[in-house]
């Protein structure tokens, strides 16, 4: 596993010096690749922030791709685990990009798909230094339990899901929204009908939306 997270860049569109960073984390067997071209949608939304794609920290089971954490013993204490570990090198990753671009500790938001939605929806309450915003695509609230103990900041939360989600069921966001609302999160969210495992046009539209107000 590498020490620091790679990733690929985009921006800003603004060609200035970045003012802003938008984290994007992939999901399970993709890689960073998977989502940089979300950067060009959300672009007139925040024209100077940098969008980083990183790499997870692990080679997929299967030898192709990236993963955050091995799901072969889905336990809900083994990925509780395996979320902790993930976001130790997601902190790690955020607190040197932030660093690198000279940027306050506070000008960045975290956007994750399917395993990289788990991934930040775990990371980004337990941050001291809450993310803008947090937008979780197709994924799930990993120990729901333990968040009220554990978080350290109250970072408004976009959740978007397909119901017609064969992967990972809607109801995981469902219950994720009960779940950071009763921690006294704030969350919108987006259930789109017919819609499987992906990201269509409307979730596009209503992150770009969550990112242009957070960053005003």
């Amino acid at each position: 596993m590498p020490d620091v997270l790679e990733a690929v860049h985009w921006g800003p569109a603004s060609k200035g010096t970045p003012k802003q960073l938008v984290v994007l984390c992939h999901g399970l067997g993709a890689d960073a690749y998977d989502l940089i071209d979300l950067a060009p949608s959300w672009a007139e939304s925040c024209p100077d922030a940098l969008f980083s794609s990183v790499n997870a920290p692990e080679t997929h089971y299967s030898g192709f791709g990236r993963q955050w954490w091995a799901v072969s013993d889905r336990r809900p204490e083994v990925m509780a685990d395996g979320a902790r570990r993930a976001a130790g090198f997601l902190n790690a990753f955020l607190d040197a990009e932030l660093s690198r671009l000279g940027l306050p500790l506070d000008a960045y938001a975290l956007m994750g798909f399917s395993q990289g939605a788990m991934t930040v929806l775990f990371t980004g309450p337990r941050r001291p230094v809450a993310p803008r915003v947090i937008l979780a695509y197709s994924g799930a609230l990993i120990a729901p339990e333990l968040l009220e103990a554990e978080r350290k900041n109250k970072a408004p939360v976009l959740l978007v899901h397909g119901e017609a989600d064969g992967q990972v069921p809607v109801h995981r966001s469902r219950d994720a929204e009960a779940a950071l609302k009763a921690a006294g999160i704030p969350v919108e969210s987006l259930y789109v009908p017919n819609l499987g495992h992906g990201i269509d046009d409307s979730g596009i539209a209503m992150g770009g939306l969550a990112l242009q107000r957070a960053f005003a």
